[in-house]
């Protein structure tokens, strides 16, 4: 679990999306590929960070396995409720995946607790996410941008909040965001067609 949305800043109060308002995974694939680089040099890495052993942390497994079952294109995933990545392998997976996609974009997906007005609303920005740091622990930063879901309220016995979150809600969110990135890499499929078609016409040889 990431560090509360209730010290996000007024700009990211206007990246925020509700899981169920209309269009919401639409939203999130237009706001995840407006910060992604112009050119990705490979496909960038999704790291579901999360534990299913407790519900409310079960946001990025949740996304994780939803996204394996989906084929895409321009993302490798990491993090699912089979093979989480969480507080106490977190260094050891994000080494193997760096062993494995040099200079890799990452993309951190992780749930937070924050405002009660908050819950239920996805935060895609840029800059990592802090793992643990709603609940008092020291793990490194993880990401080059971050999608967290507020999942609960924040500010008294963390542990037993997360512990008592409604599956219901984080599936919802789970499944808003997992639709959202399929879609984003839908589009990415679409545009790099586009690109290459045009590129193609341009360079045709005269009869």
């Amino acid at each position: 679990m990431s560090i509360p949305s209730i010290f996000f800043s007024s700009k990211d109060e206007r990246e925020r999306i509700f899981h169920d308002e209309q269009g919401a995974s639409t939203l999130i694939a237009l706001r995840l590929i407006s910060l992604l680089p112009d050119r990705l040099s490979q496909p960038a890495a999704i790291v579901c960070i999360g534990t299913d052993r407790s519900t409310g942390d079960s946001l990025g497994p949740l996304v994780g396995t939803m996204l394996q079952e989906k084929t895409l294109s321009h993302f490798h995933v990491y993090g699912t409720l089979e093979e989480p990545i969480h507080a106490v392998n977190l260094e050891e997976k994000i080494n193997a995946i760096r062993s494995i996609h040099h200079d890799a974009f990452m993309i951190a997906i992780d749930a937070c607790l924050g405002r009660l007005k908050s819950v239920g609303a996805i935060t895609i920005a840029k800059g990592p996410v802090r793992p643990g740091a709603g609940v008092n622990k020291q793990l490194p930063p993880v990401g080059d941008i971050h999608i967290t879901g507020v999942v609960n309220v924040s500010g008294f016995m963390e542990f037993f909040v997360l512990q008592n979150t409604r599956l219901h809600l984080v599936m919802n969110m789970a499944k808003t965001i997992a639709n959202g990135i399929y879609e984003a890499d839908q589009q990415l499929s679409r545009k790099k067609f586009l690109t290459n078609t045009t590129f193609a016409k341009d360079h045709r040889h005269p009869l």
